[in-house]
């Protein structure tokens, strides 16, 4: 029954909307920076749960057998190219470009329309028991799936 606030996959591309509040903005009426990192962050985890890899499930699955995991963000490159503003509707965009042992490369994008307002590449790296550890093949294998070229 969620699954229009999870998005949709279009594409092998997780789109999100998200609609800008005034809590949102700055002193100035445009979307404070931080905030596109928490659009972008519902996005990652939307698209993840829409592959069947629902994050909250998995650590409790792993967490019965031994230590829990998590994906965290290794780093991060954003370019801000436009700005948002308030009752704006924005797309947020995710999809994997590479999947490696312990890590995966994901690009994001927030869109207005037409218009990129913010493009990112994100890597968020696979840990359990506080150290990197290979992705799961069935993580792997649905991740993979997506790749665009």
């Amino acid at each position: 029954m969620t699954a229009h606030l999870d998005g949709e996959i279009r594409g092998g591309r997780h789109h999100m909307q998200v609609r800008v509040y005034y809590e949102d903005t700055d002193f100035s009426g445009i979307v404070y920076h931080a905030n596109y990192l928490r659009y972008m962050e519902r996005g990652r985890t939307n698209h993840l749960r829409l592959m069947g890899a629902e994050q909250q499930v998995l650590f409790e699955q792993t967490e019965t057998e031994g230590a829990g995991f998590a994906f965290v963000v290794r780093s991060m490159h954003l370019d801000f190219l436009k700005p948002a503003r308030m009752d704006d509707v924005l797309d947020v965009v995710t999809w994997p470009i590479a999947v490696k042992g312990a890590s995966i490369m994901l690009a994001q994008e927030v869109r207005r329309g037409h218009d990129v307002l913010v493009k990112a590449e994100v890597r968020v790296a696979f840990i359990s028991g506080g150290r990197a550890q290979p992705i799961p093949k069935s993580i792997r294998t649905l991740m993979k799936a997506d790749l665009i070229s």
